[in-house]
C-alpha cells in the first residue's frame, strides 16, 4: 500500500488507540518496506475533531458540504443578499446535520465527543466551504487537525495533513487549481491585508484640559494575534509529537516487559522440569540402592 492509503486507514483508529495501531502497522510492514515503515513510524496521532472529519470522509459524507462553498463564495461575490441569506440557511443545516452524524460516528466508535470537540468539528467544515483548498484537505481523508477560517484570510493549511503531496487526487469537485499543497499554503494575508487601510475618521477637538489618549493600531493587533495563534499551534503540535514520542517510549517498553516475561516463564518452565527429572533420577538411585542391597542378602544367605 502507498502512505497515504496507510494514513486513512490509521486516521480512522481512535486516537486513544491510535499510536499502539501504529506502531502494530509499522512493525507488519517493516520486512518488506522499512522506507514506508518509517513514514508510518511520524505519522501524527490525529486530534479528535480532525479524526470526527476523518470519519465523515470516509463516509463520503461531506460533499455536499465542500460543494455548497463555492456557491456561497459566489453569492458573496454577487453581492446577492436573498441568495447568500438561502445559502447561509442551507449551510447551516449541512454543518448541523454532519455535526450531529460526527458525534454518531465518534459514539459508535465508544468515544463520544464534548462540546468543546463538536464545536471544533463545525469549525472544520464551515472553513471546507470557505476556503476551496480548506474543502480539498478536508475531503480528503487525511486530516490530522482541525481547521478554521478567519474572515477573509485563507484557511491555514500548514501541518494539517498527514500526506500533502496525496491531497490534489482529492481535489475534483472543488473550484480549487490541483497544485501542490505547499503552494496552497498561505501566509494568512487575506483581502482585508492587501487592502489599504481605510483613513481614521478626524478627531473630535480635545478640550483644553483634557489629553489625548492612546491610539490603537488595528492592523497591528491583527498581525498580533496571528502571531500569537501561530506560536499557540506551534507550541500544540510540539506537544502533539511529545506525547506520541512518550507513548511510542511506553509501547517499547511494554514489549521488552513482555519479552522478559515470556522468558521468565520458559525459565520457570525449564526449572521445574529439571527438578522432576532430579527427583526421578533420586527415585530411580534409591531402588537400585535397594535392589543392590537384597542382591547382597541373597549372596550372603546362599553363600551359608
Amino acid at each position: 500500500m502507498e502512505f497515504a492509503d496507510e494514513a486513512r486507514e490509521l486516521l480512522l483508529v481512535a486516537p486513544a488507540d491510535f499510536v499502539r495501531e501504529r506502531t502494530t502497522r509499522q512493525r507488519a510492514v517493516r520486512k518488506d518496506d522499512r522506507a514506508l515503515a518509517t513514514r508510518i513510524g511520524g505519522l501524527r496521532k490525529p486530534a479528535p475533531a480532525a479524526w470526527v472529519v476523518d470519519l465523515l470522509a470516509h463516509e463520503g459524507a461531506l460533499d455536499e458540504a465542500v460543494e455548497l462553498g463555492p456557491a456561497i463564495r459566489q453569492a458573496q461575490a454577487d453581492a446577492d443578499p436573498d441568495e447568500i441569506r438561502r445559502l447561509r440557511r442551507q449551510r447551516s443545516d449541512v454543518v448541523a446535520a454532519l455535526a450531529q452524524a460526527g458525534a454518531d460516528l465518534a459514539s459508535d466508535a465508544g468515544h463520544p465527543l464534548t462540546s468543546a470537540v463538536l464545536d471544533q468539528v463545525r469549525a472544520t467544515i464551515e472553513a471546507a466551504m470557505a476556503d476551496g483548498h480548506a474543502g480539498a484537505a478536508v475531503r480528503s481523508g487525511l486530516l490530522v487537525r482541525p481547521l478554521e477560517s478567519a474572515g477573509f484570510d485563507d484557511v491555514d493549511l500548514d501541518g494539517a495533513l498527514a500526506d500533502p503531496d496525496a491531497v490534489p487526487d482529492a481535489w475534483s469537485g472543488t473550484d480549487a487549481e490541483p497544485i501542490p499543497i505547499t503552494s496552497a499554503r498561505r501566509s494568512r494575508k487575506g483581502s482585508r491585508a492587501s487592502r489599504p487601510e481605510p483613513e481614521p475618521e478626524p478627531e473630535p477637538e480635545a478640550e483644553p484640559q483634557a489629553e489625548p489618549g492612546p491610539r490603537t493600531d488595528p492592523a497591528a493587533e491583527r498581525r498580533a494575534a496571528r502571531e500569537a495563534e501561530a506560536t499557540a499551534r506551534a507550541e500544540s503540535r510540539d506537544a502533539d509529537a511529545a506525547l506520541d514520542a512518550a507513548e511510542q517510549e511506553l509501547e517499547a517498553a511494554e514489549d521488552r516487559r513482555a519479552e522478559l516475561e515470556r522468558q521468565l516463564a520458559e525459565a520457570v518452565v525449564e526449572v521445574e522440569r529439571a527438578e522432576r527429572a532430579r527427583d526421578e533420577a533420586a527415585d530411580a538411585s534409591d531402588r537400585a540402592r535397594d535392589l543392590l542391597r537384597a542382591a547382597q542378602h541373597h549372596r550372603r544367605d546362599v553363600g551359608r
